[in-house]
């Protein structure tokens, strides 16, 4: 009866430099020689972060008692507010430590990093100002100079955070910097793609073996099933320890899928992160999020944009903003239903059918700006110099004042202060057809102006661009909401000139 012997054999390919190029498996590599610079420089940034918040809150606080109280000729102690700087950049750091917003930086956007950062200051000061009452040294402190300490320590993190993700990220991406050494074990092709992915976030392949086969050898005695595996995760294991990698990353076919936790199991004895990546589900797992589905483990895909309790506070805001709007622009109503009266025949008023939130129509309610009242499948779009358009309606668009009378709709609760511009359902038959995310713009509620908008993506949509670029746009606040982007959107409809971009 033939025997079965256990074969290992060892992808080529490696992405080490010339210098440091394994000509064999036993050969023990240099190790962490990229990683250790990338945190020799990740604590030289937390370093200089702590040193310049203890720089601004110390400044803060003494410029705050010189310049706006005018305590000139008697002026605090310079020596007064050293402990309470140092405690504040003491808390960040360690709230930041906590948190791992350093190593994120190898992962984050620019604007998550940003915004780890403002979290951070949050926290401290927090913590801050718990510490001070139970020392009782809170009536020494007063609230302006807390505020103060507080905005200039917000403005020393943002600023050193943006430096060094200018600085560390081209580095990264370049090659410069090694953020983690991983081995890979997979089909040479299936690892070579993972490689050149995993580079440009600076994780650096240092070798890689194929998947443990066995195959038929007559001459070798036959092993029972357990042994073989037992004795061909030793070899792995005894491969992989000389090379002192911070990850291995397992990339196993359909085939060998069932057998991947078993040697993930077995190359437990070696310290580092043990990942498991089926082949071909590398984009999937991108977009993807472990969750706990009852009793059972799943991979969330996509989740509503907004949770309940995120749209509660939406929803407040929009009521709150949407009740003082109508209250400061009750004169501009009057003012505007008096000249549409006297432009042109015709309603003040003018609903529309649109789709709304998860595609259910719904009448918007504009000031008529057209000499003609078209509706559902009628619908023509506005046009640069439109003869339909009239001569008080086209300052009205221009002006954006037409859109007033939505807050009616955010009351009511079709609409909101802002999300992705609501378009007739005519239109929206047409272009649902042409992209194929179209109808996510509909997961939220559509809003008065828009993340597109304030960007310039507004008007007439006569190429398929176009409307491809407005709706990723509208993805991209929808994927990314937050109460502060929506309140960056609703500055920027007021003060940005991108926004009157293609209105007539």
């Amino acid at each position: 009866m033939a025997g079965w012997q256990i074969a290992m054999s060892y992808a080529s390919f490696t992405n080490l430099p010339a210098s440091t190029r394994s000509v064999g498996v036993g050969r023990t590599l240099p190790a962490r020689v990229g990683k250790n610079r990338l945190a020799a420089l990740l604590a030289l940034a937390a370093s200089t972060e702590f040193l310049l918040i203890t720089v601004a809150a110390y400044f803060a606080a003494i410029l705050y008692h010189r310049l706006i109280l005018g305590q000139v000729l008697v002026s605090p102690d310079p020596a007064k507010y050293i402990q309470e700087s140092l405690l504040i950049a003491t808390l960040e750091l360690l709230v930041s430590i906590a948190l791992g917003q350093y190593s994120r930086i190898l992962t984050q956007p620019r604007h998550m990093f940003l915004w780890s950062g403002a979290s951070s200051v949050f926290l401290a000061f927090s913590f801050f100002l718990s510490t001070i009452f139970v020392l009782k040294i809170s009536e020494e402190y007063s609230r302006a100079t807390v505020i103060a300490q507080a905005v200039s320590v917000l403005l020393a993190v943002l600023g050193t955070r943006a430096i060094w993700f200018s600085l560390l990220q081209p580095a990264i991406a370049a090659g410069l910097i090694d953020a983690r050494r991983i081995v890979l074990i997979g089909d040479q092709g299936h690892c070579l793609q993972f490689s050149v992915r995993a580079m440009g976030t600076g994780i650096r392949t240092i070798h890689s073996f194929d998947f443990p086969t066995v195959r038929t050898d007559a001459s070798v005695p036959a092993l029972p099933d357990a042994a073989q595996a037992l004795l061909d995760a030793r070899q792995l294991v005894a491969n992989c320890r000389p090379l002192r990698a911070d990850d291995i990353v397992i990339l196993p076919s359909e085939a060998d899928v069932p057998s991947a936790l078993a040697l993930a199991s077995a190359l437990s004895d070696l310290p580092v992160d043990v990942h498991v990546l089926p082949v071909g589900s590398i984009d999937l797992m991108a977009v993807s999020r472990i969750t706990q589905f009852g009793d059972m483990v799943t991979m969330r895909i996509f989740q509503c944009p907004l949770d309940p309790f995120n749209r509660a506070i939406k929803r407040a805001f929009d009521v709150v903003a949407a009740i003082a709007g109508l209250i400061m622009v009750s004169p501009l109503f009057v003012i505007v239903a008096l000249a549409i009266k006297l432009d042109s025949r015709g309603p003040v008023f003018f609903r529309q059918t649109r789709h709304g939130y998860n595609n259910e129509p719904i009448r918007v309610l504009k000031f008529r700006s057209m000499t003609v009242m078209e509706d559902g499948d009628s619908f023509s779009p506005v046009t640069r110099h439109d003869p339909r358009v009239t001569r008080l309606g086209r300052l009205l668009r221009q002006t954006n004042v037409d859109e007033l009378p939505q807050l009616f709709n955010v009351l009511a609760g079709d609409m909101s202060l802002v999300g992705p511009r609501p378009h007739a359902t005519a239109q929206n038959e047409v272009f649902v057809e042409l992209i194929s995310s179209f109808s996510r713009r509909h997961n939220v509620k559509p809003g008065i102006t828009g993340w597109a908008q304030v960007n310039g993506y507004r008007g007439e949509t006569d190429t398929l661009e176009k409307m491809q670029r407005r709706v990723e746009h509208d993805l991209y606040y929808i994927d990314n909401w937050s109460l502060l982007l929506d309140l960056k959107i609703l500055l920027m409809t007021f003060f940005s000139r991108k926004v009157y971009w293609n209105a007539y």
